[in-house]
Formats: structure tokens, C-alpha cells, sequence
């Protein structure tokens, strides 16, 4: 892998690889890229067969996922500064290396806390490869038109995917321009506030513990941000004047959508190879829109991007209505994949090239960490919160292989994006 790899990070020599090379190289990154989206949701089919033989409780599984998905998010802006700080190529090829290493430990692990752990600390080894990855990607496609075909095939092989160009190397920066104290600060606040989401179904949400670890985790993350605007701009984890540019929030609220996936082997009984054949949909219908970032240049991005959302919308509101039935997969189900699947890659797309439209070159490793730390926050906090809605409702509907608690978060689910189309 190394000696497949550039040399050199700076992104002003010209490039001299031969056409194979590039070739092979983009397969690289979009494997590593495959890998990490494989690591997030490979195990969600498995939570059902994990919680019988570990024992796991319905909280504690919900850490399998959430786990990974909050490292990961926690640890982009870290990885990100890292990778325009040094050599991408070391971050990169340790990022890997150390992922197949946790891979592989976790796969003799049979109890509950070792395999939280390593969920976790895979998170951050996966967060290494992507920005790193991406300004690798840039370098080893210097043609706008070769680099943008390049990310957006980059984009196809995983739900997260940046569009890095124009990223610069600073001169002289050193290890104390990264803001360690600020993404520390942050991550731990994240810990606490989907603990206590998570926590509230059970323990009940007036429980001081879950009212004290709301509370501390809230001003943690008030605290993060004032301490962001005390720090100059060029070592901010994320600089305050970030949010001023033109639809930047907007944009941001867009990646923060939770995204989900409910266990239909409860509900359907469908064994986990079963699982994951109905599943294709998603995966099949995802690549085929992932393609579609051309259409910015024929059309406004606000529109695509809200054709997507409601794309979301309509499927969200087919599976809030059917889906508690095993003949309820062709009507509602089905049909519900292939839009939902389409409305979230599209709007996922075409949100990231407009984010990086909206922000100036120079700010282009900070906005992708956030872009793709948002996106992970955003289904790590969904998913806390939606099994929390589940927890309650099926307490009174039947418990767990009842649909009541799957629709209630469905409904749910439809406010956000209701909320984005306000404002847009």
C-alpha cells in the first residue's frame, strides 16, 4: 500500500502517476471507504443475535452502533487537522492498519463491555482513514473534472464522502494548533447526552441521573462552543465565523437527519441472511442516486436537496403507516426502501457539494469534518433517541415484536424534516 501511495502532500507539484496507478489507488480509497460504512452497519442485522447471546439489554445494544458513530463523528475534526497538519499518507495507512487490527480482535470477543469498547475505539481508527483518504483523493486527481468524477464514486461506495479540493498544508503548524481540549470537551458532553436519552426510556426521564447527566451535558457543550470563540481562528476545532457563511447552518441541520434502521427480525422474523437480502434495495438504489452530482450544474442544489428530503419524507410516512405485517413488505415496505434510500442520497449528494460551495477553500478539511461528524452525530443521537420512543411506547403496546413502537418513532421522525423545509 505504501509505495502505491504519493510521495508528496504538496498540492502544487503536478502529478506524474500513470493512469493504472490512479486507478488503483481510487479502489483503495473506496474500499477503506466501504469498510468504514461496514463497520457502522454490519452489525445492526446481528443485534438481535448478539443481545440473545451476550446478553445484552436493548440499551446497551444500542451502543453498538451509537458507539462507533460517536468516536467516529467525535474524532474527524481531530482526524481532519491531523491530515492537513502531516502526512496524510501516515494517517492514512495507519488508520487502516490499526482498524483491521480492532476488526479482528473483536471478532473473539464474546462478552458485552470488551465489544463496546472496541466498537468505540475502532471509531476512531475508522475516522483516521476518511479525510486523509479524501485529500489523498484530490492529490492523486488534480483535474477538477477527473476529481470530481473520482469523489463522487468515493461517495457511491459509503454513506460519507467530502469534497476536499482546494485543502492547503499550513506552514510550520505544530502539534498545539490542534484544539485537543475543545474536541475532548465535546466528545465526552456527546457521551453523556446519549446516555441519558438513552437512559430516560428506563430509568424514566425525571430520574436525577438522567435529569443531572442532561443538564452537565448541555453546559459542556455551551461551554465547548464559548471556548471555541476564545481561541484564534487557526486553532478552533471549529472557528465561530463557520456559521456565518452564506446557508451553512442550514445545510449542517440537514447532515444532522438521524438516519436508522429498525430490527424487522422481530417484527417479520426474518433470519439475519434474510435481513440482509431485503436490505439490497437500500444499497442498490443508494449507488444509483449517488451518481446524480452532475445535476448541480443543470440545476439549483436547494432543489435537488429538497426533492430528496421529500423523497425522505414520503417513504418515512409509507413505513409510519404499514410495515407491522409481513404483507405489508410489498405496499409499504419496499417501495418505502427505494424512495427513502434515493431521497437520502440525493439530499446527502447534493447537501455536500453545496456545504462546500458555501465555504471558502481554506476552511475546506474543517467544514468536511463537520459535515461528516454531523452526519454521524445525527443517526448516533437519532438512533438514542428513537429506541428511547421505543422503549416507552412498547411498554404499553405489546413490548418489542410489536410494530406500535417502531411507527411512534416514524411519526417522529417526519418533524425535522418538515422543520428544513420552513426554513428553506
Amino acid at each position: 500500500m505504501s509505495s502505491l501511495l504519493p510521495l508528496s502532500t504538496n498540492i502544487h507539484e503536478p502529478q506524474r502517476l500513470s493512469l493504472a496507478r490512479k486507478l488503483i489507488l481510487l479502489v483503495m480509497f473506496c474500499l477503506t471507504q466501504f469498510i468504514d460504512t461496514l463497520s457502522m452497519s454490519a452489525l445492526l442485522s446481528a443485534i438481535p443475535a448478539l443481545e440473545a447471546s451476550m446478553g445484552m439489554t436493548e440499551i446497551q445494544s444500542t451502543w453498538v452502533s451509537s458507539g462507533f458513530r460517536l468516536t467516529f463523528s467525535s474524532f474527524l475534526l481531530i482526524s481532519g487537522r491531523l491530515s492537513d497538519v502531516y502526512n496524510p499518507k501516515t494517517v492514512f495507512i495507519g488508520g487502516v492498519s490499526t482498524l483491521g487490527i480492532l476488526s479482528l480482535c473483536a471478532g473473539f470477543v464474546y462478552t458485552t463491555v470488551p465489544i463496546l469498547v472496541l466498537r468505540a475505539i475502532t471509531g476512531i481508527a475508522s475516522a483516521m482513514t476518511i479525510p486523509s483518504a479524501l485529500k489523498l483523493l484530490v492529490k492523486v486527481f488534480p483535474d477538477p473534472l477527473e476529481q470530481a468524477r473520482a469523489v463522487w464514486f468515493f461517495a457511491g461506495c459509503g454513506a460519507v464522502a467530502n469534497k476536499t479540493a482546494g485543502s492547503r498544508k499550513p506552514k510550520g503548524a505544530k502539534w498545539k494548533s490542534l484544539d485537543l481540549v475543545g474536541v475532548g470537551v465535546l466528545t465526552v458532553s456527546f457521551i453523556l447526552l446519549i446516555f441519558a436519552v438513552t437512559s430516560g426510556s428506563t430509568d424514566g426521564w425525571k430520574s436525577p441521573v438522567v435529569l443531572i447527566l442532561l443538564i452537565i451535558s448541555i453546559i459542556m457543550i455551551a461551554g465547548f462552543f464559548y471556548w471555541e470563540t476564545l481561541l484564534p481562528a487557526d486553532r478552533a476545532a471549529i472557528p465561530p465565523r463557520t456559521w456565518f457563511y452564506n446557508n451553512f447552518s442550514v445545510l449542517l441541520a440537514t447532515a444532522l437527519l438521524p438516519s436508522f434502521c429498525i430490527m424487522w427480525q422481530t417484527v417479520f422474523h426474518w433470519s439475519v441472511m434474510s435481513t440482509a437480502v431485503h436490505m439490497l434495495p437500500l444499497g442498490i438504489v443508494a449507488f444509483a442516486a449517488s451518481c446524480t452530482g452532475s445535476f448541480s450544474r443543470i440545476y439549483s442544489p436547494k432543489w435537488i436537496i429538497l426533492t430528496g428530503l421529500s423523497l425522505c419524507m414520503v417513504a418515512t410516512l409509507l413505513l409510519a403507516l404499514g410495515g407491522g405485517k409481513p404483507e405489508n413488505y410489498w405496499p409499504f415496505v419496499f417501495p418505502a426502501f427505494v424512495l427513502g434510500s434515493a431521497g437520502v442520497m440525493v439530499a446527502f449528494s447534493h447537501t455536500n457539494i453545496a456545504i462546500f460551495q458555501a465555504a471558502p477553500s481554506s476552511m475546506s478539511s474543517t467544514v468536511g469534518a463537520m459535515f461528516n461528524g454531523a452526519l454521524q452525530f445525527g443517526s448516533a443521537i437519532g438512533l438514542a433517541a428513537i429506541t428511547s420512543i421505543e422503549t416507552s411506547v412498547e411498554a404499553t403496546h405489546g413490548g418489542s415484536h410489536e410494530y406500535a413502537g417502531r411507527a411512534a418513532s416514524f411519526w417522529c421522525h417526519l418533524v425535522r424534516p418538515l422543520y428544513l423545509f420552513n426554513k428553506r
